[in-house]
């Protein structure tokens, strides 16, 4: 595998520590407007897939991150799902460019339909990946929070993977695409059964990335996604400890094309089924 390339040594820590403190206050504010307005009926415009919605709830709460960012941090971009592309040129990596990333309502058709899991999610970004990252868990009234060299914390206590060798009764969680399964998406189930894994499809690639932070999942393996929704949740397992590898298998804190989040000994095992079954070809 490819080394990563090292960070800066120093952000200046004042900024750090000020991203932190409003990402989690901007958090804690949208984790009360899910709660109090998840399953209210939304329903999607006739052109828009169920599978990406877009609510007011979402607008709303996108508005509001933006204002506050806005306020506190002039000047630094903020990209969106509701309002904003992704940067059209991904940053060159090592940039000390800043940019937000922002994901108001992650699992909007689980938010639609009054399911107990969907999240908000905002990270600070530069060249290196993320810097600051957050997701709230309405549902379970937590708040997940790191910031990079400073550990990661769930509602203000640490949390940290422990060592685990043995994957054989765990679970993975991936995702569909907007499309639906994503190619070989059959054949990795099939593989991870024959090692006595399960895998589950939750409707939030943010709080899917999240249960392997804590130590609750194996891995996660997305497919497609935008950076919005994994942004916040890779902030939270790298600093938790776990491993995150690019399609080909290599290290990457922000891998643009396929995504695997794993607890360190489950990773290697995880990409071999993954790779094995992008190279099977469909019947």
């Amino acid at each position: 595998m490819t080394a990563l390339p090292t960070p800066p040594a120093q952000i200046e820590p004042a900024l750090v520590s000020r991203a932190f403190e409003v990402a989690g206050r901007l958090a804690n504010d949208a984790a009360d407007v899910i709660i109090a307005t998840a399953g209210r009926g939304a329903r999607p415009e006739p052109s828009e897939s169920p599978f990406d919605w877009v609510t007011d709830t979402g607008r709303t709460l996108e508005r509001h991150t933006r204002r506050i960012l806005a306020d506190e941090f002039p000047g630094t971009p903020v990209f969106g799902e509701e309002f904003g592309d992704e940067p059209s040129v991904p940053p060159q990596q090592g940039a000390s460019e800043f940019r937000w990333s922002v994901d108001p309502v992650d699992g909007t058709a689980n938010y639609v339909a009054g399911l107990p899991w969907c999240a908000y999610s905002l990270a600070m970004l530069d060249g290196y990946g993320p810097v600051v990252g957050v997701v709230a868990d309405p549902y379970r009234t937590q708040i997940y929070a790191a910031a990079r060299g400073r550990g990661m914390r769930a509602n203000g206590t640490p949390v940290r993977l422990p060592d685990r060798s043995e994957i054989r009764g765990g679970i993975v969680c991936t995702e569909l695409t907007k499309n639906g399964p994503w190619p070989g998406m059959d054949r990795f189930i099939t593989n991870a059964a024959s090692a006595q894994v399960g895998v589950r499809l939750l409707g939030s690639p943010a709080l899917a990335i999240t249960q392997v932070a804590l130590g609750h999942t194996i891995a996660a393996v997305l497919d497609d996604y935008e950076e919005w929704d994994v942004a916040g949740a890779l902030a939270l397992a790298t600093e938790a400890g776990a491993t995150v590898l690019d399609r080909r298998g290599e290290p990457n804190p922000l891998p643009r094309d396929g995504l695997l989040v794993a607890a360190p000994g489950a990773a290697v095992e995880v990409h071999e089924w993954w790779a094995q079954a992008a190279e099977v070809p469909a019947s």
